[in-house]
């Protein structure tokens, strides 16, 4: 008798079970994260807009958190530091909730970036930061591109003439002068490679083109080139296309992984190395950024913080599968 009614217990309790298992869980943290980007404004400062790197983390961060109902501010400066500087301060008096900055040089915002965080104004910067460190840096790591670059170029210089030029950015900016640094890393170990040439062409194709057209009349023999960034590069390319040495003057450079600007070209031989810091992933970065910044309740500028994008190398072996398309993230 005894067996029976345990047996008819357990029989009712296995009956209960499905019945509580089908009353969900309710998640506690999913609706104050919402209402924590719910309308909220991101205010997004570019050198300019209009190419590859800026278009593309608009176009992600737009995708990422548009859903979400945050709306976004775009002030383009197109290439002028002093538009851009008015930018951020105007935008300080407007107190959007976050500022995405990509600062054209070291110094101009710095002091304005720390201002907008004492007004509770969140400050990420992309790729290219300032003096001031804000709450978080998204970007390359400009000395390990610098270092990669440079370690390539003299691999290919190897039994040649050991002779490279370097062809800078704009020698204020960080991208610029971090990068430097890298390759100055890798020339102190090889005290047998000469630079015959290292200018600035303040990110202008037409100015590296020039250089590197000099550069090559001088020195014929020139076995490699360290470029900062594609789209300046793209003029370094053609000067070593004009003087019919593609493929005897290795060219390597840096830049955000899009097909034309980084796959194409290093498919055609314009570039036998581009260092894509993969815009995609870094538009990924910056929402996530910008998620927990809002909705972790942290006063702006009390933390501190910074995600270094991975890089991918891109070289013929990989040129088909490397790259991402900016029609495809605009979609």
């Amino acid at each position: 008798m005894i067996g029976r009614v345990m047996i008819a217990a357990l029989g009712m309790a296995a009956m209960t079970v499905p019945a509580l298992a089908q009353q969900g869980l309710d998640e506690p943290f999913q609706k104050p994260f919402k209402e924590a980007l719910a309308g909220k404004v991101v205010a997004y400062v570019p050198v300019a807009m209009n190419f590859d790197l800026t278009e593309g983390w608009y176009a992600g961060m737009k995708k990422e958190l548009e859903p979400y109902g945050v709306k976004f501010e775009i002030r383009d400066p197109n290439w002028n530091t002093n538009a851009g500087a008015q930018a951020v301060t105007s935008l300080i008096s407007e107190k959007p909730a976050v500022m995405v900055i990509h600062n054209p040089d070291v110094q101009t915002y710095a002091k304005l970036l720390q201002r907008a965080e004492n007004e509770g104004i969140y400050v990420i910067q992309i790729n290219m930061g300032s003096a001031y460190r804000s709450s978080a840096f998204v970007g390359a790591n400009w000395i390990e591109i610098g270092e990669r670059d440079t370690e390539a170029v003299v691999k290919a210089c190897q039994g040649k003439s050991n002779k490279i030029a370097i062809v800078q950015g704009a020698l204020s900016a960080a991208a610029s002068a971090y990068t430097l640094k890298g390759v100055e890393n890798v020339l102190a170990k090889h005290p047998d490679i000469k630079v015959v040439s290292s200018q600035a062409a303040d990110w202008d194709a037409a100015k590296a083109k020039a250089i590197t057209q000099t550069v090559l009349k001088q020195n014929p023999d020139l076995c490699g080139i360290v470029g900062f960034w594609d789209g300046m590069d793209i003029g370094t390319a053609a000067a070593v296309k004009e003087a019919g040495l593609t493929g005897k003057v290795f060219v390597a450079t840096s830049g955000g992984g899009e097909r034309k600007g980084a796959c194409e070209l290093v498919k055609s031989g314009a570039f036998d190395l581009n260092m894509s810091y993969d815009v995609p992933t870094q538009a990924a970065d910056l929402s996530a950024m910008i998620k927990w910044l809002l909705s972790s309740g942290a006063k702006a500028g009390s933390v501190k913080g910074s995600a270094y994008t991975t890089l991918i190398p891109i070289s013929k072996e990989n040129a088909d599968t490397a790259c991402w398309n900016l029609s495809d993230l605009k979609k």
